[in-house]
């Protein structure tokens, strides 16, 4: 435990309250609205990004997460601060990438063999702040013997049911990856790299906080290697203990059963 203390002095995030999530929803509403205009000014915006992706781009899919999907074109401008050429060169990456990699056609089923492990899960409460949950057991990974695209495979199934599962006004997850346990043989940076991709270009923003939980002196090289990577998303991770997900983050009846005392 103490080499766990230790360790977390690394980052220390404070969780967001609910008053300081509601501000900050204000705020990125207010950001969010492109001139005066408002939302016809948005709605003008989404028209454009679609007729530049149907004109450039007409193999993409089209439908739920296509290039015609006016929820996902509004939610990658938001991202990309309504340019409309950035959007439209992110929504062009993450689009190709959903149909090369088949995310539609991911289901329990497909990634069963590496499901039932319980690596990794989707929780089935949501937080005190109404979010998602996804919780990756570190110690479960074994990176030797587990095939990487699977793994792949899994996590993108996963981050698709979170996301899923969003309540109406929630636009973020949480992401718990629970260290107990973590030996040098669970580290794997390839699959950290592929994580850290879907979350900036295929799911932006959709991750709202990352708890590292009793994390090991172990683990600390692995995290000064994978931290520049994370650039401005590292502030969203915080290290801390089994005790502070049960208290600060669920309540006694929904936290998940990993972290029951």
């Amino acid at each position: 435990m103490a080499a766990s203390c230790s360790f977390r002095s690394v980052v220390r995030a404070p969780p967001l309250s609910r008053s300081l999530l509601a501000r900050s929803a204000v705020r990125c509403r207010s950001a969010a609205t492109p001139g005066a205009g408002g939302a016809a000014s948005t709605s003008k915006l989404v028209v454009e990004v679609k007729e530049r992706l149907a004109r450039e781009h007409p193999g993409l899919p089209t439908g739920r997460s296509g290039r015609d999907d006016d929820d996902m074109i509004l939610w990658f401008l938001k991202d990309r601060k309504f340019s409309v050429d950035e959007a439209v060169s992110k929504l062009t990456k993450a689009i190709k990438w959903r149909q090369d990699f088949g995310v539609s056609e991911l289901s329990e089923e497909s990634v069963r063999g590496l499901y039932q492990t319980g690596k990794a899960y989707v929780h089935d409460s949501l937080d005190i702040y109404g979010r998602p949950v996804l919780v990756v057991v570190a110690a479960k990974h074994f990176p030797s013997t587990q095939d990487p695209v699977e793994n792949e495979k899994l996590c993108a199934y996963l981050v698709e049911k979170a996301i899923s599962r969003l309540p109406l006004g929630t636009e973020n997850i949480l992401g718990i990856f629970d260290l107990r346990g973590f030996r040098v043989e669970n580290g794997d940076l390839q699959f950290l790299k592929f994580l850290i991709d879907v979350f900036y270009y295929y799911y932006p923003k959709r991750l709202g906080q990352v708890l590292f939980v009793d994390a090991p002196f172990v683990f600390q090289p692995m995290w000064q290697i994978v931290k520049p990577l994370l650039k401005s998303y590292a502030s969203l991770v915080r290290f801390c203990d089994s005790e502070t997900v049960r208290k600060e983050y669920f309540t006694e009846e929904t936290v998940p059963p990993d972290f029951r005392s």
